[in-house]
């Protein structure tokens, strides 16, 4: 995880404000903050972040009795206002210095592309609130497209899957404009919860969300090699060992990537004709955290007949991109709601 507390002036701050995690970028020093969307707070005291970011997300499962821990993201979106807030201002205290809080840095904040007017106003909100001024939305697969360098305004059809925690978006563009959309709500939260259900279920051993967690996020990783997990035996309570290839990960996983699979295949109905021929040549674009899940490039490759390829940095592109629409506002006024 990154975090980094600007020394001098801040000239904006681009933030990818995720199910997952939270990201944000500095024109002049890059991406300063990669941390998960999680917030501990006290019971009687739910809108007071007591720490945020990684710190929190350490406590996930294992939190004492008067504190919890809150994601105030669901979906891409906002779930509670107050939470949102609370963790936004946090964060933006993480990475500003406390004498440049008073000026109010620009913000432009990376949104779904299906969000609902009513979800934006309420990003909008949280952003101004949490002391940024000037906020504006862009769309988070242009954003990930800017940000994988990638022009959305240029005559040419650009075709990005971007999987994220909560949501799986598949967006066409050119020109400035959005030609085809397709929204997925099965996306990296519900694979974590398919393989703790999977487990319980062919294994009879109960794991931490965390656990599962990073059994999914390993499976990248470890090839063809199996991964041990602890959990709990789900009749006797007494510690145990479970052994999985990661071919069995990948075969618990496998109802949810189908759903997205039938998205991207939704979206691809839409496309005109002459789009397809600007997506062969350039490739299909994969970003979020998804697009490392061993795979699923192949999976989604195979089911649309595009070559895909998968963004250079696909867990920070969105932030990034959202950075250089501070000086790009022509992306902005181009993809405004």
């Amino acid at each position: 995880m990154t975090t980094i507390t600007l020394g001098g002036t801040v000239d904006g701050l681009g933030i990818d404000l995720g199910t997952a995690n939270t990201v944000v970028g500095s024109p002049s020093d890059g991406i300063i903050l990669n941390e998960p969307s999680v917030m501990l707070v006290k019971a009687k005291d739910p809108y007071r972040a007591m720490l945020v970011g990684a710190d929190a997300r350490e406590l996930v499962g294992r939190t004492p009795a008067g504190l919890s821990t809150v994601r105030p993201m669901r979906d891409g979106v906002i779930v509670d206002l107050d939470s949102a807030r609370a963790f936004l201002k946090a964060i933006i205290r993480k990475v500003v210095p406390p004498w440049q809080l008073a000026l109010r840095p620009k913000g432009v904040i990376a949104v779904p592309a299906g969000a609902t007017p009513l979800e934006r106003r309420a990003l909008l909100e949280v952003g101004q609130e949490a002391g940024l001024r000037k906020v504006a939305l862009v769309p988070e697969p242009v954003a990930g497209a800017l940000g994988a360098g990638i022009n959305p305004l240029e005559p040419r059809v650009h075709l990005v899957v971007d999987i994220g925690g909560g949501t799986a978006e598949m967006t066409a563009f050119c020109y400035g404009g959005i030609l085809a959309h397709q929204s997925c709500k099965l996306a990296g939260d519900e694979l974590t919860s398919a393989l703790y259900h999977y487990l319980r279920a062919e294994h009879g051993v109960v794991v931490g969300e965390l656990t599962a967690e990073n059994a999914k996020i390993h499976m990248h990783d470890a090839g063809e090699q199996s991964l041990i997990l602890e959990g709990r035996d789900a009749s006797t309570g007494r510690v145990r060992l479970v052994t999985l290839s990661t071919d069995e990960v990948a075969e618990a996983l496998r109802p949810t990537t189908t759903e997205i699979v039938h998205a991207l295949a939704a979206c691809q109905e839409e496309l005109p004709a002459q789009a397809v021929c600007d997506v062969l040549a350039e490739g299909l674009i994969v970003m979020g955290g998804g697009a490392l899940l061993g795979g699923l490039t192949q999976l989604l490759e195979e089911a649309s007949g595009f070559p895909v390829k998968v963004a250079d940095h696909p867990l920070t592109c969105v932030a990034e991109g959202a950075t250089r629409c501070l000086s790009q506002p022509e992306v902005l006024s181009a993809f405004a709601a």
